[in-house]
């Protein structure tokens, strides 16, 4: 793994390996079973420029359950870019205040221009339509976990990833992912415009993945593994595609009923969040909830751990765990985060 983690590009198969092994050993203190202050003194500068709670929220839990300090900054109009400054010159202050950085920025690129002009570790939070590395990491651990839970294998599995595959930065990180493995069965589908670029399927095709581009919803998916669907990404739009894109057709909506009649009793769903659960908003739909194939509080809770994992690992910490670890000593309920498990 490099110094910083910018892009999924900078992993292969080993070291993506390492960090859900890693994750997996994370897992007592992200239960708040147990405590370890492996990066106690460490602060973690977390600038988010664009709107957030479960990415920021969770990159700063997890700092602190390993025992560093988090500084946060949320917005333009509360940093010193609202008064010009460069994102070069931004960094090199940080960087003498912080020992890892996390960044979210609406320009796709902007995190590594930041990241070039620092040594300590960087990690991108989600640079606009480009990638968000940390969440097709926790992604895939997801994966991983739900398939050890049903008895399933990642080989030949069959996925299907739904909703924006244009500007949605979490779908270009996980494809990118899951290309490192034996080959998978992708279906594609979304809205027309919306559509995957066509590098990336070119890469994945590449890779020995069977790839396949569907226009609706309205087939058969009994043989689907998981369902990977996401928000339409609005804030991304110009005023004439926000036209375009009103009142799309329940063809693109992932509910009950498209489970129940299209899909198995095995098959996960997951989402990046957040949902739009505003009727009409042609998201996954709400009356999935308690359904014990949503997968999407499992998911969000998994972010600890991965988080974790990244951090140590970044900060050459990842051999120390076993070494500091010490039972929690305030009250912890029999079972934290979702109750849907």
């Amino acid at each position: 793994m490099s110094q910083h983690l910018l892009t999924v590009d900078s992993l292969n198969r080993d070291s993506v390996d390492h960090l859900l092994r890693v994750a997996a050993r994370m897992e007592p203190i992200a239960s708040r079973r147990q405590v370890t202050r492996v990066l106690e003194g460490a602060v973690l500068g977390n600038l988010f420029f664009e709107a957030s709670t479960r990415t920021r929220v969770s990159f700063n839990a997890a700092f602190c359950r390993l025992g560093g300090s988090v500084c946060d900054t949320t917005g333009f109009t509360f940093s010193s870019m609202a008064k010009g400054e460069s994102l070069y010159d931004t960094s090199r202050v940080m960087s003498g205040y912080c020992d890892a950085i996390v960044m979210r920025h609406p320009d796709q690129g902007s995190v590594a221009e930041f990241a070039a002009a620092t040594h300590v570790p960087v990690i991108n939070g989600g640079d606009g339509p480009g990638e968000h590395p940390s969440q097709a990491l926790l992604d895939l651990y997801t994966i991983d976990k739900e398939f050890q839970r049903l008895g399933k294998r990642l080989s030949g599995a069959h996925i299907l990833l739904t909703g924006d595959l244009k500007y949605g930065r979490t779908v270009h990180s996980l494809i990118k992912l899951l290309s490192l493995y034996d080959p998978l069965r992708i279906t594609l589908v979304s809205p027309p415009g919306l559509e995957m670029p066509s590098y990336l399927i070119d890469l994945v095709a590449s890779r020995g993945h069977r790839i396949e581009q569907r226009d609706s919803l309205a087939s058969d998916f009994a043989d689907l593994d998981v369902v990977y669907t996401t928000r339409i990404q609005k804030e991304r739009f110009t005023d004439e595609m926000n036209e375009s894109f009103q009142g799309l057709s329940d063809d693109f909506m992932v509910n009950r009923d498209f489970l129940d009649q299209r899909c198995s009793q095995s098959t996960i769903v997951m989402h990046p969040l957040p949902r739009d659960s505003r009727p009409g908003a042609n998201d996954l739909n709400v009356d999935l909830n308690g359904d014990p194939r949503l997968a999407i509080f499992r998911q969000t809770d998994n972010g600890i751990p991965m988080r974790m994992a990244i951090f140590a690992t970044l900060l050459k910490v990842d051999d120390l765990i076993e070494k500091d670890l010490r039972p929690v000593r305030w009250f912890v309920p029999t079972q934290t985060g979702t109750l849907d498990r």
